[in-house]
């Protein structure tokens, strides 16, 4: 049999080109211009001192103005932080007074610890008066000294003058010429002590004419001095 001839295999098409994709429209945003943005005025700074001193000698009266204005500032400034008190007199016032130094101490703090007189504060180590106060006058319970003083025999007088006592025989054994007597002629002949005062007493009799001038005479002592002629003063 006559072999029977095959189809030939159908090639594949040849891919037909692409249909062209109408293109897409873009927003017309990007493509349109943007209205312009209205740029804010910059503010003007002020300008330095320096600067106007160099753009023009119209601007001097400027330059002034701002120096002037500088130098107002920096005195308040300077015012405000040197606040110095109104009143600077001279006169020395109350709280002006401070003690010497030195003079003030302080309070020694007994009983707050080791540091200074904490343990003991002062008191020593055991005892009545470590533990409580003792009440003045107290003399461990025996008899008081006011217990032990006498009571009801007068009093002392404290304006009483003890007075030297000379009587009438030592004169009449120390004088027996007479003559005047005074208390510098008795310290001489050793009858008194000097610096006290002295009286003469009437034990004694005396037959010569005596001046005596002592502190005190007794009225006996007296009337025998007269009664020889002689004179008494003081």
């Amino acid at each position: 049999m006559a072999e029977e001839k095959k189809p030939a295999a159908k090639k594949p098409a040849a891919a037909k080109p692409a249909a062209a994709k109408p293109a897409a429209a873009k927003p017309a945003a990007k493509t349109a211009a943007k209205p312009a943005a209205t740029k804010k005025p910059a503010a003007e700074k002020p300008a330095k001192v320096s600067e106007l001193a160099t753009e023009k000698p119209a601007t001097a009266a400027k330059v002034e103005k701002v120096e002037k204005v500088v130098k107002l500032e920096r005195q308040a400034k300077s015012k405000k932080k040197k606040a110095e008190p109104a009143d600077k007199s001279p006169i020395l016032k109350l709280h002006h007074l401070r003690p010497a130094p030195g003079s003030k101490k302080d309070r020694i703090r007994v009983g707050r610890g080791e540091a200074s007189k904490g343990k003991t504060s002062g008191r020593g180590t055991k005892g009545t008066k470590a533990r409580y106060q003792v009440r003045p006058g107290f003399e461990g319970g025996g008899v008081r000294l006011v217990m032990r003083t006498p009571k009801l025999r007068g009093f002392k007088n404290p304006f009483r003058i003890e007075y030297q006592v000379v009587n009438l025989e030592k004169l009449a054994e120390h004088f027996p010429q007479g003559g005047a007597v005074t208390i510098a002629d008795l310290v001489n002949k050793g009858l008194v002590r000097s610096n006290e005062p002295v009286k003469v007493l009437g034990s004694g009799d005396i037959s010569v004419k005596l001046d005596v001038k002592v502190d005190k005479v007794s009225e006996q002592a007296k009337s025998k001095i007269l009664a020889a002629g002689g004179s008494v003063s003081k």
